[in-house]
């Protein structure tokens, strides 16, 4: 049987693009309307209820083109979309689906309603579950932000996607690819991987790419490889123990009282509750006024006249002054006793 796939197709030339998502339109829709309703159904928190209620009806009037009806429940905290008769593109209620997911996350309604475009995408990622400590969940979600919101802004341009981090999820706005390399970027920062490594992978193959002589090599030798640096020598402690002083016992050290053993010995076992949190108070008030001393003296300090050069000056002439005088009366005492002595030898 002669090959088909081979033979000449006219319609097919170099100017086409293959990779173009055509809109769609409504003639484009051949089977007519939808034979049962598909609705999705979100909750939003109660801080975005205001903000939600003024950008509702540039909401609905977007959604309308497309053929989607929503409603904005405040009692219950909730928003939904649904297809009508009139919705022609069978996508456009997923596309709503997420509008209303990133209404709920905090993002902006402008921002939110370039999802109902072609070629765009969200993704949500949830962060929180990937780090266990929280202050360790904190410091790792502020450095996606970076100084001032930097990191964020670099990783935006180099991906072509819009970013929004709030709370325990991080939304993202974009191309499939761009998607892609922020979700890895995210996911390796909470496991620990800073995003500037990234971020300079990235800029590597920004600039890669636009050299059409390297589109079909392998990139691997531009690319950093950035690997963990483990330490040469063993860390020395702070504190070295000397062990060799020490004389050695078999038996165990005493073991350590109790908070009841403490209380026993001390005689607070015995008091009532209220003379418990008597206690409590007077030994707080004791170190607020101890504390309160402290601060007072240190006050005190910048209201200590500093010492000056001529008061050192007064205090050496007056010192010179004494010596003098008492030199003087020495010598008037010696001359007095020699008197004396020559006076008791001469009547003898």
């Amino acid at each position: 049987m002669p090959s088909t796939y081979k033979r000449d197709k006219p319609w097919d030339t170099d100017d086409i693009d293959k990779w173009k998502i055509e809109e769609f339109k409504p003639e484009d829709n051949a089977g007519g309307t939808f034979a049962e309703e598909s609705s999705f159904m979100t909750l939003f928190p109660k801080y975005r209820e205001v903000y939600l209620k003024e950008a509702w009806p540039m909401i609905t009037r977007t959604l309308e083109k497309h053929g989607i009806a929503c409603t904005l429940d405040l009692v219950e905290g909730s928003m939904t979309v649904k297809t009508t008769r009139k919705t022609f593109d069978p996508a456009a209620i997923l596309n709503a689906r997420d509008l209303i997911k990133l209404l709920s996350r905090s993002v902006p309604a402008q921002q939110a309603i370039k999802i109902l475009e072609d070629g765009v995408a969200c993704d949500i990622i949830k962060i929180r579950s990937l780090v266990n400590n929280k202050e360790r969940f904190v410091k790792r979600r502020q450095r996606i932000l970076g100084p001032s919101g930097s990191t964020l802004k670099a990783l935006e341009l180099l991906t072509g996607t819009y970013i929004l981090v709030q709370g325990n999820t991080v939304s993202t706005m974009g191309p499939f690819k761009g998607l892609k390399e922020v979700r890895r970027v995210i996911e390796d920062c909470m496991a620990n991987i800073h995003p500037i490594y990234h971020i300079k992978e990235l800029m590597i193959k920004r600039e890669l790419a636009k050299d059409p002589t390297l589109a079909t090599e392998s990139w691997d030798r531009f690319l950093p490889n950035f690997k963990k640096r483990t330490l040469s020598k063993r860390r020395v402690p702070h504190k070295v123990t000397d062990k060799s002083q020490k004389v050695y016992t078999p038996f165990p050290p005493p073991q350590e009282k109790s908070k009841i053993d403490k209380e026993l010995e001390s005689g607070e076992y015995f008091l009532s509750k209220q003379a418990k949190e008597r206690v409590r108070k007077e030994e707080i008030q004791e170190k607020q006024r101890e504390k309160r001393e402290e601060k007072m003296k240190e006050r005190q300090k910048d209201f200590v006249p500093p010492t000056e050069d001529a008061d050192k000056k007064e205090k050496k002439k007056k010192r010179k002054r004494a010596e003098d005088a008492g030199d003087h009366t020495e010598k008037k005492k010696k001359k007095k006793k020699s008197k004396t002595d020559e006076s008791g030898e001469i009547s003898s």
